[in-house]
């Protein structure tokens, strides 16, 4: 049984906003994909796929999870009413601790900072002088080591800004990499990192409204921490704390979605989500997702630049790979 699922993260104006930079999907292009999945796929919510993956439901024919990362205001001004609109569910997946605490993610203040700096270069320089002048208090690898390690380009990000997202990451002592991201997000973004956290989280009202209204919301953690990167103490409590917050905006969480933040998971939490009822788990694997063969808390997704932007696209090579099983 295939299931495609589809990754969102900024659903937004981006061209004509104050951060033309950010990598996201423009509003208009969001309205012509979700015309051209309704073409060659069914819409399925969380639940349906939690019915499909505990054996109660069949899914529909060509079947398709829309998910959406990181609990963004867009997810709730832009994403939400034009899904309702196109009777179309979904699935979020915000932080807790930026909707409760309204306070930065590390990867947040990293894309507006990378936003607003034409120069990334400059800002990989920053990140190597402090490392040197930190090396010996943290016992620091070297920058040959660092540089040979991260600056690895993916399919959306050059080498550098990718050694700049890992090294602001998880690379560096939380210590060090959270003053050099505070010092840059001060000198480039903004003074005033609450007040920016209002502007780009959803908060718990709105969080509510959407389950309210037929929505599906699951755990990314409550600090968007890299849960591959955590004693199992810490695991267990950041899957609670999520799980309470779930509680908290009226998501039922007998049986409930996890979706791993930068897709980093290990043995260890996966013993942990099976023995609190989680149903699903979805990582950054690109592939579409077969339920009789998957492993149900390692899902597979696609981004949304994998599909056609069009309503009047023709199918490509994932959308024919599935019309054709």
């Amino acid at each position: 049984m295939n299931l495609t699922i589809v990754m969102y993260h900024y659903v937004r104006r981006i061209q004509s906003s104050r951060y033309p930079e950010i990598k996201g999907l423009e509003r208009e292009h969001f309205i012509e994909q979700l015309k051209y999945l309704k073409r060659f796929y069914t819409p399925i919510s969380g639940q349906q796929a939690i019915d499909a993956i505990n054996g109660r439901e069949e899914l529909p024919d060509n079947p398709v999870l829309l998910t959406f990362d990181d609990g963004y205001l867009d997810h709730f001004t832009t994403a939400f009413p034009i899904l309702m609109e196109e009777n179309v569910p979904g699935v979020f997946f915000p932080p807790a601790k930026c909707v409760l605490e309204r306070d930065m993610l590390d990867v947040n203040k990293i894309h507006y900072i990378l936003a607003s700096v034409p120069d990334k270069s400059m800002l990989a320089d920053s990140i190597d002088t402090q490392i040197n002048l930190s090396r010996h208090e943290f016992e620091l690898e070297t920058i040959a080591n660092y540089r040979a390690k991260f600056a690895i380009p993916n399919r959306f990000d050059t080498a550098e800004v990718i050694y700049i997202k890992r090294m602001l990451q998880v690379a560096l002592p939380e210590l060090i990499r959270t003053k050099i991201a505070d010092r840059l997000f001060e000198m480039f973004v903004s003074s005033d990192q609450k007040s920016f956290a209002n502007e780009i989280y959803m908060d718990e009202s709105q969080a509510k409204c959407m389950v309210q209204a037929g929505m599906t919301m699951g755990s990314h953690g409550y600090n968007h921490y890299w849960l591959n990167s955590l004693t199992p103490e810490e695991q267990t409590q950041e899957v609670e704390l999520s799980i309470d917050f779930l509680n908290r905006i009226g998501q039922k969480t007998k049986e409930w979605m996890m979706c791993y933040p930068y897709g980093a998971w290990n043995e260890s939490l996966l013993s942990i989500l099976k023995q609190r009822g989680c149903s699903a788990g979805f990582t950054t694997q690109v592939d579409v997702a077969h339920l009789n063969k998957n492993d149900p808390l390692l899902l597979p997704r696609l981004d949304t630049n994998d599909l056609p932007k069009l309503a009047n696209a023709s199918p490509n090579e994932w959308t024919i790979k599935t019309l054709n099983v």
